[in-house]
């Protein structure tokens, strides 16, 4: 038994018994792209995470040739401040996990396995996590933890309507009104 499982539960209910469900050639459509979605989505995040380290290394850079111009001038600095700072270190962690764990996903989800599935559901919470960490950083704030929220409810709502092509059971039907 999964220590998430009782948060897999409240969702399937949220997501599946008391949200419009997705038509069936809709969610068929889904598993069939979702393997390759998968795919893209986690080499897209390694490309943004070397973005972000790159980004971060040349703004540092160029925040130190300006101290320093300023320095050789008798200025103040012009900057205090190091863009390879802790929020940026957990940034890049968390968002090369994503993409580790979506490339990951990729053999599983391709032939239909729960396992695949469950490192999407993962990365979906990991999201949520990212998304309040970040609320603490100089990077961040609460429009980022919304957006991450956001981004989260989104993804479970169409991870949830094909989660029972994974696990072999048939979807849970809404009670008759």
């Amino acid at each position: 038994m999964s220590a998430l499982e009782p948060i897999e539960k409240s969702l399937d209910d949220l997501f599946v018994k008391n949200a419009p469900a997705l038509p069936a050639g809709g969610k068929k459509m889904l598993v069939e792209w979702l393997p390759w979605l998968s795919l893209v989505f986690g080499l897209l995040s390694l490309w943004a995470a070397y973005g972000v380290w790159t980004w971060a290394h040349a703004a540092s850079s160029l925040i130190n040739y300006a101290n320093t111009l300023s320095a050789a001038y008798g200025g103040p600095a012009v900057a205090d401040v190091n863009r390879l700072s802790a929020g940026i270190w957990v940034g890049l962690a968390v968002l090369t996990i994503e993409a580790l764990i979506y490339i990951a996903a990729f053999p599983g989800l391709r032939d239909r396995k729960k396992s695949g599935w469950n490192l999407l559901f993962y990365a979906a919470l990991l999201n949520v996590v990212y998304g309040v960490v970040v609320l603490f950083t100089s990077y961040g704030g609460v429009g980022n933890l919304i957006g991450s929220l956001i981004g989260s409810a989104i993804g479970a709502y169409f991870l949830f309507q094909v989660r029972a092509s994974y696990t072999g059971k048939k979807a849970a039907s809404k009670k008759a009104a």
